[in-house]
């Protein structure tokens, strides 16, 4: 029974490293999985401040919800439109693939996601689901 005793404690003091590594390992993945977060973020606003094609279009929704131009914008499926759609697309895609968290999109996008919802041209648009913007259509109702 005493020759036991060292393989015990060797064994205890297994299991306290195996429990140490598995914390510290859940700490590293928490971290790297923000810092990839915060990359992400950081991609997303930069784009859509810097491409003036989507800026042309924040423009426009940046109006009254009854303003013509803007149904006739839609009605028209301009590149820039569904260039503009197909940006949050991606953000719907990346939030609900937990890549950007409901704090993200709503510090970065959030008004313009507001922007979209006011105008009910855009809205029937992206409701139709010949359009494609599932995620879109998802991460609209949700947030």
């Amino acid at each position: 029974m005493t020759r036991l005793k060292p393989y015990r404690q060797s064994r205890s003091s297994s299991y306290i490293a195996g429990v140490f590594a598995a914390f510290w390992a859940v700490l590293v993945y928490r971290r790297n999985s923000q810092r990839e977060r915060a990359r992400w973020a950081e991609s997303l606003y930069s784009r859509f401040f810097e491409r003036s094609e989507l800026k042309a279009v924040r423009d426009l929704l940046d109006c009254d919800a009854t303003d013509p131009q803007v149904e006739q914008f839609v009605k028209a499926e301009s590149s820039n439109w569904t260039d503009y759609l197909n940006f949050f697309e991606f953000v719907a895609y990346l939030h609900k693939s937990r890549q950007l968290s409901d704090g993200d999109v709503k510090a970065l996008f959030g008004y313009y996601l507001g922007c979209l919802r006011q105008h009910p041209s855009v809205i029937t648009y992206i409701q139709n689901e010949s359009k494609g913007y599932e995620y879109l259509r998802e991460m609209l109702a949700a947030i």
